[in-house]
C-alpha cells in the first residue's frame, strides 16, 4: 500500500508500466473535476480504467474489507473526506463473499487493522496483497478509482 499526495505521484510511475498514464489522467481530473463525467473512462481496454464516482460514506461499521487479484486500485479523493480501512490480505481468513472472477473482488468479515484518512488531493494505491475497506467516512465524497491490470 502507498499513501501520498497527488502532487507527489511522479515518485510512483516506475512501479508499473501503466502508472504514468493512470496518474496523468488522475492529474487532469483533479485539475478540472467538473470537466469529467461520473462513470467509467477506459484508457487501455482491459488494462486501465478510471471510475469517477460520487458516494456517501458508510461509516467504519458499514465499510467491508475487499481485495482484488487482477487489478491494482489507485483511489484519489477529489472532494469530501475519505476514510479507508486496511489489513494485509493474507491476514484475512474470514471470507464473507467468495472471489468473483468476473468482478475481480472478494470480501472479508475481518476488521481493518489500520485506518487511513484521505482528503482532496490524497491517493492510496492498493495492491492484491492489500485488503481495503473504502467509504468508511461520513458525508458526500467524490473520488476517482484507477483500476490497473496487475500484468
Amino acid at each position: 500500500m502507498v499513501v501520498d499526495r497527488l502532487a507527489e505521484s511522479g515518485r510512483y510511475v516506475s512501479m508499473h508500466p501503466l502508472f504514468q498514464q493512470a496518474f496523468a489522467f488522475l492529474n487532469q481530473v483533479a485539475g478540472d473535476p467538473e470537466r469529467f463525467t461520473d462513470g467509467r473512462h477506459t484508457l487501455v481496454e482491459g488494462r486501465l480504467v478510471v471510475i469517477l464516482e460520487r458516494a456517501e460514506g458508510r461509516g467504519m461499521a458499514g465499510a467491508r474489507l475487499e481485495a482484488h487479484r487482477k487489478m491494482i486500485d489507485i483511489q484519489l479523493v477529489l472532494s469530501g473526506a475519505e476514510r479507508i480501512g486496511w489489513r494485509p490480505q493474507p491476514e484475512c481468513p474470514g471470507v464473507s463473499e467468495a472471489y468473483s472472477d468476473e468482478r475481480d473482488i472478494e470480501f472479508y468479515q475481518d476488521q481493518p487493522t489500520t485506518w487511513l484518512e484521505l482528503r482532496p488531493g490524497d491517493f492510496a494505491i492498493f495492491f492484491p496483497s492489500d485488503a481495503h475497506a473504502p467509504l468508511a467516512g461520513s458525508g458526500p465524497l467524490r473520488k476517482a478509482i484507477a483500476k490497473v491490470a496487475v500484468e
